[in-house]
């Protein structure tokens, strides 16, 4: 099973940019599939991004244009640049892989707020 741990997250005025980091330890990350979700209080966790072992993206509508999902599978690395972000953008903020099992991290906060 895979370990998670997200970075990045913070407080940013509406408009502004975040990136937030998922790294990934354990083999064979180029096989997983990597993705990003969030959870508003409140609310239940929503997918937000998702990168397969092909690079191939998808988005929510909510966030699309404005997010961009990567991965570095030679640095074990997943990245979810947001930009043009909402006061809606408000979660926390979690990197899933799936593999052969799924793992969650423990989350990042992201606040937009003036």
């Amino acid at each position: 099973q895979v370990q998670l741990v997200e970075s990045g997250g913070g407080l940013v005025q509406p408009g502004g940019s975040l990136r937030l980091s998922c790294a990934a330890s354990g083999s064979i990350f180029s096989l997983f599939v990597m993705s990003w979700y969030r959870q508003a209080p409140g609310k239940e966790r929503e997918l937000v991004a998702v990168i397969t072992q092909g690079a191939s993206t998808n988005y929510a509508d909510s966030v699309k244009g404005r997010f961009t999902i990567s991965r570095d599978n030679a640095k074990k690395m997943v990245y979810l640049q947001m930009n043009s972000l909402k006061p809606e953008d408000t979660a926390v903020y979690f990197c899933k892989a799936v593999g052969l099992k799924t793992s969650w991290g423990q989350g990042t906060q992201v606040t937009v707020s003036s």
